[in-house]
């Protein structure tokens, strides 16, 4: 039985070769075509980094923490005023403890600033003191963040495999689409896959990537404008039609296409009516003087991803059903800490181990152990 010192030197010293062997494990499985179905479910986790959020800062952190040290200080400052007041009536005991509380919290602001100066440099503006590659992240359904790694897998929809994983050091899943869906492709071996994704990777740029590339996705679009919630007509109560290349408003006004510019890099055409003055419903629908609507030029893509979901609604039920499962038993057997490692690189090995052993445990209970053997000595 080797001891931990053994295992975790073993760990450190053969994480390319222990990288390699998890995705071998997953070629395997190709070979044994557990992957016939090209369909997978894609989906990141956040995993707790050896980095406490103490020992993370980032701009908004560094300004509530010198914020604090400056009212202690001045609460100090106060306290040793009264006790000058006050005279011989005050322990020495005490204002030598004020004083050297001062001095400590000023000793700190010159840290801090040190650490500021740093951060300032730093691409994303975010400084770990433990784990210089991990990073604060929000949580969802939490209301708080951690101090981590967002894990992206792959996970095959029949068997439940994780066909491709990545752990980056990048909080949101909003780019990571096109690049899983690829790495996923790639590992199962097919021309053309699908995909079932969360709203979390919602972007129209990505999609236009999967689809260009042949990947059907499933995705909800987020309801991310406000104007439903005060009341208002949104964008999806106007509808396109393309034959005409006009939109049609809940009033049964006709907007029709004004000019094209440039927005955040896209090509966005605008379209509005003149009818919108005389309109019945204007109050329910803007407060300008007319309601404006833009299209991205590949808008079609996206409608077609959402119509092909309103076919199949239960992909959505199919995908927390197959790629939160993992999440939940890896992070089951990493315990509370989750990861042990430190840098991205060795997260990296630690997280292709745990993909190896779940994978492993995933074809045993598909083949038994005596077919897992059997093939891999074939």
């Amino acid at each position: 039985m080797p001891d931990f010192k053994t295992i975790a030197d073993f760990r450190k010293d053969n994480g390319e070769a222990i990288r390699k062997v998890c995705r071998e494990f997953v070629v395997l499985c190709r070979r044994l075509e557990l992957f016939s179905a090209a369909s997978v479910a894609i989906d990141g986790s956040k995993f707790k980094a050896v980095n406490t959020r103490d020992r993370n800062f980032t701009q908004a952190k560094m300004q509530r923490r010198l914020a604090q040290i400056d009212e202690s200080i001045a609460r100090y400052l106060s306290q040793l005023d009264s006790a000058d007041r006050q005279g011989e009536a005050v322990p020495g005991a005490k204002i030598t403890r004020l004083n050297e509380k001062i001095a400590t919290l000023r000793q700190e602001i010159l840290r801090l600033n040190a650490l500021n100066s740093q951060m300032m440099q730093t691409k994303d503006q975010q400084i770990s003191l433990t784990d210089p590659d991990a990073r604060s992240m929000a949580t969802s359904g939490r209301g708080s963040g951690m101090v981590g790694y967002n894990v992206q897998s792959a996970v095959d929809t029949k068997y439940h495999l994780i066909v491709a994983h990545e752990v980056t050091n990048v909080g949101s899943d909003r780019s990571q689409l096109s690049h899983m869906t690829e790495r996923a492709r790639a590992a199962i071996g097919s021309e053309t896959i699908e995909a079932v994704v969360d709203r979390g990777y919602y972007s129209g740029e990505e999609i236009l990537a999967c689809e260009e590339a042949g990947i059907t996705v499933y995705l909800p679009k987020p309801m991310t404008s406000g104007i439903n919630a005060k009341g208002r007509f949104g964008k999806q109560d106007f509808v396109y039609v393309a034959e005409d290349d006009v939109y049609l408003c809940p009033a049964g006004e006709k907007l029709t296409y004004r000019y094209t510019n440039e927005e955040d890099g896209k090509t966005l055409r605008r379209y509005w009516t003149t009818a919108c003055q005389a309109c019945a419903l204007k109050g329910q629908c803007t407060t300008g003087k007319e309601r404006r609507i833009s299209r991205w030029v590949h808008e079609a893509v996206l409608e077609a991803v959402q119509a092909r979901l309103d076919r199949n609604p239960d992909k959505m039920r199919v995908r927390r059903q197959t790629v939160e499962h993992p999440f939940g038993t890896i992070k089951s057997w990493m315990g509370a800490t989750h990861f042990q490692m430190k840098t991205l690189k060795h997260v990296s090995t630690e997280m292709a181990l745990h993909v190896l052993a779940y994978n492993m445990k995933r074809v045993m209970r598909i083949l038994g152990v005596g077919g897992l053997m059997e093939a891999i000595r074939a």
